[in-house]
């Protein structure tokens, strides 16, 4: 039986995430996720990437965000930490990365790339760490699912609708890797090669995007039926 193993969440892209037990699934996606960005003056996100979205800031890696009571807690190097919507935490981050910045939400500049929910099987982690000798953690490609798996890509394997806990989702494509998957980020510390071996044994391509059709929750545990 295909479970849920790991939920991971982003309160703030591009920074280190949170992990959670189980979570609210809205239309958007998992409630809270990517919900802000570090925005620059020319609205571009900080990302480990250039595009006509994204700018590369690679010190925005070295923080973490984490969803509390009181809002989105930011914390970076040094343990210091503040909540969003703090202006000292704007100004924190724009010493940091050496850019006029500031965290925001989501508004004209869309936060998600090309799918909502992104999901990897245990298999593909496994195969990937094994025939590719990298530092496979699912923390690299920032993957909200992990699910328990027997084969490796079975999840790529999968069409139409998927059901996690009380949420319906619909499989939205493979997913192509950046440069992101090799840097030390969200709790992992070293860099690896992943990237570059990917691309020489397959396409570029691992995990797969899903996009919501039904609301609803999951949580650690429960039964991914595909």
């Amino acid at each position: 039986m295909t479970v849920v193993v790991s939920i991971r969440r982003y309160p703030v892209k591009s920074m280190g995430g949170e992990a959670l037990e189980s979570v609210e699934i809205d239309a958007r996606g998992l409630v809270g996720d990517r919900a802000y960005a570090v925005r620059d003056m020319d609205s571009r996100l900080a990302a480990g990437k250039n595009t006509p979205r994204h700018v590369r800031r690679d010190g925005v890696f070295e923080f973490t965000a984490a969803t509390h009571p009181e809002g989105v807690v930011v914390t970076g190097p040094g343990a210091r930490h503040g909540l969003v919507g703090e202006p000292e935490v704007d100004a924190w981050l724009s010493d940091a990365l050496v850019a006029d910045v500031a965290i925001a939400p989501e508004t004209d500049v869309k936060h998600f790339d090309d799918g909502a929910v992104s999901l990897i099987g245990t298999a593909t982690l496994e195969w990937c760490e094994r025939e590719l000798s990298v530092d496979a953690d699912a923390r690299r490609l920032r993957a909200n699912l992990v699910v328990e798996t027997e084969e490796p890509f079975e999840e790529e394997a999968w069409v139409g609708d998927v059901r996690i806990g009380s949420a319906v989702f619909r499989t939205a494509g493979r997913i192509e890797r950046c440069r992101t998957i090799d840097l030390a980020q969200d709790g992992v510390d070293t860099e690896t090669r992943w990237l570059k071996k990917l691309g020489q044994e397959r396409d570029l391509r691992v995990a797969v995007y899903l996009e919501v059709v039904t609301p609803g929750w999951l949580s650690v545990g429960d039964e991914v039926r595909a």
